[in-house]
Parts: C-alpha cells; structure tokens; sequence
C-alpha cells in the first residue's frame, strides 16, 4: 500500500513539473545543413536527450560485441560439456566401460569444475576396476564443500569392497557428523552391532530418530532386540536391569519370543511366579513356541516330574490345537513316566494321513525305548524320522541354530534371526542312464546326485538279527536295460501310512 502512494505521488510531481514547463513562454532555434528548426525549449530538450541515449546505446552495444561472442562460446561448450555427461552417465550406468570413459574425458575437458564431471570420472574407473584412481577422485571430492558427502560415501563403499572394515567405520562416522543420513546411520549401527557393541548400537538407534533417518516402527523393533541382547549379558551380574531392559524389549516387540522367554525366567527367580506364568501364557496363545514351552515348564527348578507335566498341561490349554501343545505334553509325561498320556498326546500327531516331523519321530522313538523297549519300533521311528519334514529352526542368512541370537554368525545383521521350518528339496525323476554305465558307476553317479541327509542328531541302528530280509519283487521284462537301483535308507513311509506296525506280542493300543 505504501509503494502504491510513493509510485501516485512520483506521478503526480512529473504531471506537474511537465505542466509548468508547458506553461513557461519561449522559443528554441536551430539552424542546421541548410534546416531551420523553431520550436518549444521542452521539445528540444526531449530530442536532445534522445539522441544522447540512442547513441550511448549503440555504442554499448559495440563494445559489448567481443563478450556477446565470448558468451556464445562458453554457451556452447557448456552445453556440449552437459551433452557428454549424459552420454557418460548413461552409458555407466549400463555398464558401458569404454563408452564412459571417452564421455568422462570430455567432460573433463569442456566442464572441468563441474561436481558431476567428478562423480562420472569416478564410476567410469569403478567400471574398469581401477580403484586407485577411484579413491583419488573421491578424495578429491572431499576437499570440496558441494561434493565432500558424496565424497565420502565413495570413500566408504570402497572401504568395504577391500575389506577394511575400520576405515569404512570412520568415513561413516565422518559423514555422520556433517549431516545425518539413511546410509551412514545405518553403517555405524551396523558396525557397532557387527562387534557387540549394544550400548553404542542403541545411542546410534536413537540419533537416528532425532534425525528422522529410519522408521519408528523399525527403530522399535531394534531397540527391542538391543535390549534383549543387554538383557541376555547382564542376566546373572545385574538381573534388575535385565528386567527392565526385558520389560521395555516386551513392550516395543510383542512378537519377540527370546525377550518374553527370558523375562519369564527372571521373574521366576525373583519370586513373581505368578506374573512370569501370566507372560508365558499370553505370549503362547498367540505364538506357541517350544522356547516358551520349556521356560514355562522349568519355571519352578524344584518341582516333581508331576508338577512338570501338570504345568505342560496347564500351559497347552492356552493353545490346544497347536501340535507344540501336545508335543510338550507328551515329553513332560515321559519325564513322569506316564506313558499312557503320552501316547494319548502323540496319537493324533502321527494318525493315519499326518505327516510326523522329525522330533515327533524321536518322541516316539523314546516313548517305545522306555514303554516297551521295542527295539524294532525304535529303529523304526528312528528310521522315518531320518526322512520326515524337519522341525522349525532359528534360521539367519542361511544358518540354523536351536538358539536364538541378536545378530546373524555370518553377516553381523541385527535381528536375522526368523523361527522357520526349513524347506524340504525335493529331486526330480531319476533319468535313465546310457546303456553303456556299467551297475557299479551308476551306484556311484546316482548316490553323488541324489544324497539323502541325514541330522547328525539321530543314529541309525544297524537293523536286528532276527529281523526279516526284506524281497524284491522280480522286474518286469523291459525291452530298455536296467540297472539295480541303491538302497541308502529305509524306503519312506507313504503320506496315508498309519505309523509303524507292531509286533502281535507288542501291540497295545494307544
């Protein structure tokens, strides 16, 4: 509003100097090349101050001739300096090595201070395996401001790529400093877990979502298994702050079994038998687990095998329909020696049309060692366990444990740790060899291509001497040759099978 009034109030004093100029009387003459000119002084000054401008103008416009020619040129360049970038850019990132580095070269020469020009020359000697000159483009690109974080974050990447693992640590720290950002959050977290380092792992969590580099959800879950990991440390030192870590751990993570397995222990130690049960069996409603199962049943070091098999039971009523439940049932009864629970547990786990695991196998395997000292149907069971579907494991990058831990052996990753069943290979038909293998080089070839593994957890007996010798049906004639087929194991049990038979003298009904 004030630079309305100034802008009216300019207009106004102009509109009346003009006027009283107007007003003034007078002549102006001019007599020129023959011309003679009369007019008012006002018109004159306005032509005079004309032609001083028009003239001033083309002169500007001469001398500026030599830089409009010079701008041009640099234009230019610029421009195709632009254009070889792209092609530099393009071509490293579909991996033409050759094709980048004459755009890189270029660009070098057309846009030297250009911070792409930078970031092209280093990926172009990425692409042909020079590391060296590499590493010097990224120093270089440290010494400047604009491109000091990309710089570094080169820097880091080739710090990992030759193994050197400290250095790369403080590159990320370095750029952590400067600004705080998703890649170098994440590298020193992951340093700091990769050495146990819990303490710093949890500092680094929480500067990460000041930052608001990493998502609340994530970062919960990790300060959930940071806590479980001190907790697991400081379990016999310092049990009250394993209990509070445990606490804060169950409450970001529900899910986290280990933490809730643990926090029952504790408790349990500390006298709160009741709150410890209470966790156990909100936690196995909703994910029975054996880890619970165990912490559950051993919560009490001095109770009878009774007692033991009266707390299983108490525990399978939170989720019945769950094959852990009866499982867990049934290896508390053999503790208790009351075989008739649990065979009543294990029937309709290996009914007719179940497909047993490998510990349900071992179950019964002992439950008929300690019954009835079968021999045969311990074999047996031992035997079909050796072929039945594995149980699920802690399994991270690849690796299994019975244990859970906070980061991957292999990888340092934290929370790699998924409780999985592991998949079952399954090899195709068996194709018919040429004619011209002899029997004992396809033996060979065929148990190379087709092994049967076996857990190292379960022996297999050699079988009795009164057992009787298993008959091969006689071959149909064939008109292709045929090889005698090797018999690693046992041959498996059909998916309709009922479970092994038993003798006459031995059967009992379940």
């Amino acid at each position: 509003m004030v630079r309305i009034l100034i802008f009216l109030f300019v207009i106004a004093v102009a509109a009346l100097s003009l006027g009283i100029l107007l007003e003034q009387p007078g002549s102006l003459s001019l007599t020129w090349f023959g011309y003679h000119i009369d007019t008012s002084p006002v018109v004159g000054l306005s032509v005079v101050a004309l032609c001083a401008i028009a003239i001033w103008s083309l002169v500007r416009f001469l001398f500026s001739i030599p830089g409009f020619v010079s701008l041009t040129a640099r234009a230019r360049k610029r421009a195709r300096g632009h254009e070889a970038l792209t092609r530099g850019i393009l071509a490293a990132g579909v991996g033409d090595t050759r094709k980048a580095q004459r755009a890189s070269l270029e660009a070098k020469k057309l846009l030297p201070h250009e911070p792409l020009t930078l970031l092209l020359e280093a990926q172009a000697a990425q692409l042909a395996g020079d590391r060296t000159s590499a590493e010097r483009v990224f120093h270089a690109m440290t010494e400047r401001p604009d491109t000091k974080l990309l710089g570094l974050r080169g820097l880091h990447a080739e710090s990992l790529r030759q193994g050197d693992h400290d250095t790369a640590h403080q590159i990320a720290l370095e750029a952590q400093k400067l600004t705080p950002l998703a890649w170098s959050g994440q590298a020193v977290f992951d340093r700091y877990t990769a050495q146990n380092d819990w303490e710093a792992a949890r500092l680094c969590v929480e500067q990460n979502i000041r930052a608001k580099i990493v998502d609340p959800f994530a970062a919960n879950r990790q300060k959930a298994v940071l806590d479980t990991a001190l907790a697991i440390e400081c379990e016999l030192t310092d049990p009250e702050r394993a209990i509070k870590l445990l606490r804060a751990a169950v409450k970001k993570a529900p899910d986290l079994v280990p933490a809730t397995a643990l926090l029952g222990r504790l408790l349990s130690r500390k006298g709160e038998l009741r709150a410890g049960s209470k966790l156990i069996e909100t936690a196995y409603a909703k994910s029975p687990h054996p880890d619970l199962a165990q912490a559950y049943v051993d919560m009490r070091p001095g109770d009878s095998s009774g007692d033991r098999l009266s707390r299983a039971k108490t525990l399978a009523r939170c989720a019945p329909d769950d094959p852990e439940s009866a499982m867990m049932i049934a290896q508390a009864a053999l503790g208790a020696r009351d075989f008739v629970t649990a065979r009543a547990a294990m029937t309709p786990l290996i009914a007719e049309g179940q497909r047993p695991t490998a510990r349900m196998c071992l179950i019964m395997a002992e439950l008929e060692q300690r019954e009835h000292d079968a021999q045969g149907l311990v074999r047996e069971w031992l035997s079909r366990g050796s072929r039945a579907p594995r149980d699920a494991v802690w399994v991270a990058d690849g690796h299994w444990s019975k244990k859970w831990a906070p980061v991957s052996p292999l990888t340092g990753k934290l929370d790699a740790y998924r409780w999985l069943q592991p998949k079952e290979v399954l090899s195709g038909p068996i194709e018919e060899p040429p004619p011209s293998y002899e029997p004992a080089e396809l033996t060979a070839l065929e148990a190379t291509q087709y092994p049967q593994a076996v857990p190292a957890e379960v022996e297999i007996l050699p079988p009795a001497a009164d057992a009787p010798a298993r008959t091969e049906p006689a071959p149909q004639a064939s008109s292709r040759p045929t090889t005698p087929q090797p018999v690693i194991f046992p041959l498996p049990t059909p998916p309709d099978d009922p479970g092994p038979k038993r003798e006459p003298v031995e059967a009992r009904p379940f």
